[in-house]
């Protein structure tokens, strides 16, 4: 920080507060932490992102530097309408009652709340903002791993985490993953990510992995589950040949969430049909 660069003493509090929660959080997470409302905090991380101190995202804010530059929440604030398509994608797929697992990737978070208008569910996760979302809600029964958490993912992994799902019988896992290989599959920059998504597969009577599209031209250096141990594979754009190719060798599900000018248009024909029966 530039010696002229002076702070207030709530910018202070803020800076410090990131720097314990992680690098990143919620503006929810700083107001309890520092005592102050949401709207104290968005002005101060408002007032920190000018002097280029921190990033603001939608819901919160990580630290600037390189050492953010994986941060949850500078993900969670890339291709957020193909995030939320792919959610609203698999909320069919789950109904009241059923015991599900869901990880800590950024699209997984957009799942969660699409979770919200279900209810009973037994859900099992590793992630800290996906057992905030759905605990003590609509009779759901929220099971947080333990494990070693990792700040930057928000999330709980490792041997303790592994053996406590071995624990649960799952309907329905939903994974994420940092890129797809035609050859290996789901592909993760963290091994302790890679295995803990391979116990999990291993778990559940189906698995669903869930990817917004750009993730098909990324490369990471740890294999996930078992292609074969995967059943459908969720994404908002139709994958190149090869990909599909792949899919059909391993036997798994290809399906495209619904586009926002699919839904438009679902609704006018609604309408009209409506209108006609009138």
């Amino acid at each position: 920080m530039p010696a002229d660069q002076k702070l207030s003493h709530r910018e202070l509090e803020l800076l410090e507060a990131l720097r314990r929660l992680g690098g990143s959080a919620r503006s929810g997470e700083l107001a309890k932490v520092l005592g102050v409302s949401e709207e104290t905090v968005r002005r101060t991380i408002k007032a920190l992102a000018k002097q280029g101190l921190v990033q603001r995202v939608h819901g919160g804010a990580y630290l600037s530097g390189p050492d953010t530059a994986d941060s949850f929440y500078r993900r969670i604030s890339k291709y957020t309408e193909e995030k939320q398509s792919i959610a609203a994608g698999v909320l069919p797929q789950i109904t009241d009652g059923m015991a599900i697992f869901l990880d800590v990737g950024s699209t997984t978070a957009f799942v969660a709340k699409e979770l919200r208008c279900r209810a009973n569910l037994t859900v099992v996760t590793n992630s800290i903002g996906v057992a905030q979302t759905l605990a003590n809600h609509n009779g759901n029964r929220v099971h947080f791993l333990g494990g070693e958490i990792q700040s930057n993912e928000r999330g709980t992994f490792g041997h303790v985490a592994e053996q406590q799902v071995r624990a649960f019988a799952l309907d329905l896992a939903v994974l994420s993953a940092d890129a797809f290989s035609a050859k290996h599959g789901a592909l993760y920059h963290s091994a302790t990510e890679a295995h803990l998504a391979a116990v999990v597969a291993q778990a559940a009577e189906r698995t669903l992995l869930i990817l917004a599209h750009p993730k098909f031209d990324d490369m990471a250096p740890h294999r996930g589950p078992q292609p074969e141990m995967l059943d459908l594979l969720m994404t908002d754009v139709l994958p190149g040949r090869k990909y599909r190719r792949a899919l059909e060798t391993w036997g798994i599900g290809l399906e495209l969430a619904p586009t926002q000018d699919a839904e438009a248009a679902s609704e006018v024909k609604a309408k009209k049909r409506a209108s006609l029966l009138e």
